[in-house]
């Protein structure tokens, strides 16, 4: 029971320190006292409690008994990686073979080769100019490939199962029962997207962000019993460590709010035009260029060929190993490399220069055209080389917690990857929201200064 009363004590420090912080007992006031933000924040918690809910919910004839701590199945989630990475992004869900198992990653899937098609094939380019209109079809199509992409998934997420844990099949695994399965599934990832979508309209911050968020955050109480466990069964100064261990998340945490935050603002100077008496332009503004624009795009797409090696049974035994050196090191340059290139695809110097030259703006001390292009174009690959080398650290830090510190895989996800990132970016964008709300009813923000901003 010691490390119940740990964790326990733990989250009653956090809890206290936000209580005793008058700043933020003032801030949820005013919340309460906007009548749309209040609403909006219930309605958001409200269909984020109904995604946990249903992350308990087991697929008809599936027995949870045979999946629980000590089965084969419970032991493939902890040793495979990818497997255990899954599990975190759907809150359990996929060990506890629930009816959202394969939660919103089939959509992640669909958006991102959408949005690659939107980059390479003129149809999709076309539909990305056509505003409103062009944005629905996107979303369209979206949904139709996570719908194909469920189909493939869902067999093979049940073939995984039965093979781990036959036993928990109540009904065998007849064609019969695949099916139904399957349907279960897709079902159950259609309504987390219908959910996502509802809490974009009529809640606060991003549906599908929050969703992912809420499964990993939900991961965090389980993680952190699992390390006070081992800590409590190793040899005198387990608790040093484990205060050690917590400090350095904190560290961690700031140091990749202070990334995501970071920003170069590049100046612009609008010329005066004068329209009857009103004079319009002839002040300057300010493009923010920030030094992790990819953000966790180029984890994703180096992690994904991180998996393509094991394929091969010459490499499979290098490549398996997530704490080692190879295998980290490659990791780091593939996070690098497809920072500058998610980076090239996503900012265009061409457009912004033609937007600014269109506007009658110009940055002080650079001819309009080709010497702006090539302005921003030098700023963005001065401040993407540090970007992706912290990027970089910060896609190989799960594995150095656990190699040197000795820290339990589910625990060593929240010191970095793409659970750090996802957490730290929804969080700041679902408060620059709600700070939006209260800035708009004089009230004071989140922050001493009033405001959430980048750093520069």
């Amino acid at each position: 029971m010691n490390q119940y009363l740990i964790v326990g004590l733990v989250f009653l420090a956090v809890i206290a320190l936000l209580a005793t912080n008058k700043k933020i007992v003032e801030t949820l006031k005013n919340i309460y006292k906007i009548e749309e933000l209040r609403k909006r924040v219930l309605y958001t918690f409200g269909l984020l409690l109904i995604y946990r809910l249903g992350s308990f919910v087991v697929i008809p004839g599936i027995d949870p008994n045979a999946l629980g701590e000590g089965s084969q199945y419970a032991s493939q989630l902890e040793e495979n990686g990818l497997l255990g990475l899954l599990n975190v992004f759907s809150g359990g869900a996929f060990g506890n073979a629930a009816i959202f198992a394969l939660g919103v990653m089939p959509y992640i899937t669909a958006s991102i080769v959408i949005q690659l098609m939107g980059m390479m094939i003129p149809y999709f380019q076309k539909m990305q100019k056509e505003g409103e209109s062009g944005r629905r079809k996107m979303n369209q199509w979206t949904r139709f490939l996570t719908i194909a992409v469920l189909i493939l998934q869902g067999p093979a997420y049940i073939a995984n199962l039965y093979h781990q844990a036959p036993n928990a099949f109540v009904y065998g695994n007849s064609f019969g029962t695949v099916c139904m399965m399957t349907v279960i599934l897709i079902a159950g990832t259609m309504f987390i997207m219908w959910l996502g979508e509802k809490i974009t309209d009529k809640g606060i911050g991003n549906g599908i962000s929050l969703i992912i968020m809420i499964g990993i955050v939900a991961r965090l109480p389980h993680a952190l019993l699992a390390e006070v466990n081992a800590r409590l069964q190793t040899a005198s100064g387990n608790m040093i460590m484990l205060i050690l261990e917590i400090v350095l998340l904190f560290l961690v945490f700031m140091a990749t709010i202070a990334l995501v935050q970071a920003v170069r603002k590049v100046p612009v100077q609008y010329a005066k035009r004068i329209v009857g008496n009103k004079q319009y332009g002839g002040v300057r503004q300010y493009i923010p260029l920030k030094m992790n624009a990819a953000n966790v795009m180029p984890i994703i797409f180096a992690q994904a060929l991180m998996f393509v090696p094991a394929l091969f049974s010459s490499t499979a035994a290098t490549f398996s190993n997530v704490t080692g050196f190879w295998y980290n090191f490659t990791l780091a340059v593939l996070v690098i490399a497809f920072t500058y290139f998610y980076t090239a695809i996503i900012i265009n110097p061409q457009m912004m220069a033609d937007d600014m030259k269109r506007n009658g703006g110009f940055i002080p001390g650079v001819k309009p055209g080709k010497q702006t292009v090539s302005y921003i174009d030098t700023i963005m690959t001065r401040i993407t080389l540090p970007g992706s080398f912290f990027l970089a650290i910060v896609a190989i830090l799960p594995a150095l917690a656990m190699k040197f510190l000795g820290i339990q895989q589910a625990f060593a996800y929240f010191y970095g990857g793409t659970s750090l990132l996802i957490m730290v970016g929804v969080v700041l964008d679902t408060l620059k929201q709600i700070e939006s709300y209260l800035l708009m009813r004089h009230y004071d923000g989140l922050m001493k200064t009033g405001r959430i901003q980048g750093r520069h």
